[in-house]
C-alpha cells in the first residue's frame, strides 16, 4: 500500500510570496502602475492600489513612493483614507492566512521551546500586549507582516483586527502624505 504524501504548507506558502513578487515586478515592469495614476481618478484608484501593495515586505518601498506622491498633489486625507481601506484589504488577504496557519506553526514552535519561553508567550501581559505592538508596527511605514504575526498569534478577532488596520493604516499613511508635502 503506498503512502499518502501529505501537503506542504510551508511549500505552498512559499510558492504563493514567489508568485506575488513575480505579480509586483510585473505590474511595476507593465507600466500599469504609471497607466492607472495617469487616469482621470488617479488619486483615488491610485492611493487604493498603492494601499493594498503598502502590507508586503517587497512593495512597502514602492508604496510609500507612490502614495508620497499621490498625496503631495491632492488631498492627504482622500490619499490616507483610500490608501487605508487599500491596505486593509491586502492585511485580511495576509491575516487570513498568519492567523490560520503561520500561528499555529509558531505556537507548535514555542511548545517544543524552553520553558520560560514557554510561560512568557502564555502569560497575560504578553496577550495584551501583542496585539498593540503588532499595531504600532503596521501603523509604522515597515512591512505589515511581522504586526499581521502578532495580531494573529494574539488571536485577535477579525473585527477588532479590520478597525486596527484601517486605524493605524490611515495613520502611518497620513504621516507619510504629511512628510511628502514638506519635502515635495
Amino acid at each position: 500500500m503506498a503512502k499518502k504524501k501529505l501537503p506542504n504548507p510551508l511549500g505552498r506558502d512559499i510558492g504563493t510570496v514567489i508568485i506575488s513578487v513575480f505579480v509586483a515586478i510585473f505590474i511595476v515592469e507593465s507600466g500599469i502602475m504609471h497607466e492607472i495614476l495617469q487616469s482621470t481618478e488617479s488619486h483615488i484608484i491610485g492611493s487604493f492600489i498603492a494601499g493594498i501593495f503598502f502590507t508586503s515586505v517587497f512593495t512597502t518601498a514602492l508604496s510609500i513612493v507612490v502614495l508620497g506622491e499621490i498625496a503631495a498633489g491632492n488631498s492627504i486625507f482622500i490619499t490616507a483614507l483610500f490608501g487605508a481601506a487599500g491596505a486593509l484589504v491586502g492585511d485580511l488577504i495576509i491575516f487570513r492566512f498568519v492567523r490560520d496557519r503561520l500561528s499555529e506553526d509558531l505556537m507548535e514552535f514555542i511548545k517544543k521551546g524552553h520553558p520560560k519561553l514557554r510561560a512568557l508567550f502564555y502569560s497575560r501581559a504578553y496577550r495584551r500586549f501583542l496585539p498593540f505592538l503588532g499595531a504600532l508596527v503596521i501603523a509604522s511605514p515597515f512591512p505589515d507582516e511581522l504586526g499581521l504575526v502578532m495580531l494573529g498569534a494574539a488571536h485577535v478577532k477579525t473585527k477588532y483586527f479590520v478597525m486596527i488596520s484601517f486605524g493605524f493604516n490611515f495613520l502611518g499613511i497620513l504621516a507619510i502624505g504629511l512628510i511628502a508635502k514638506a519635502i515635495l
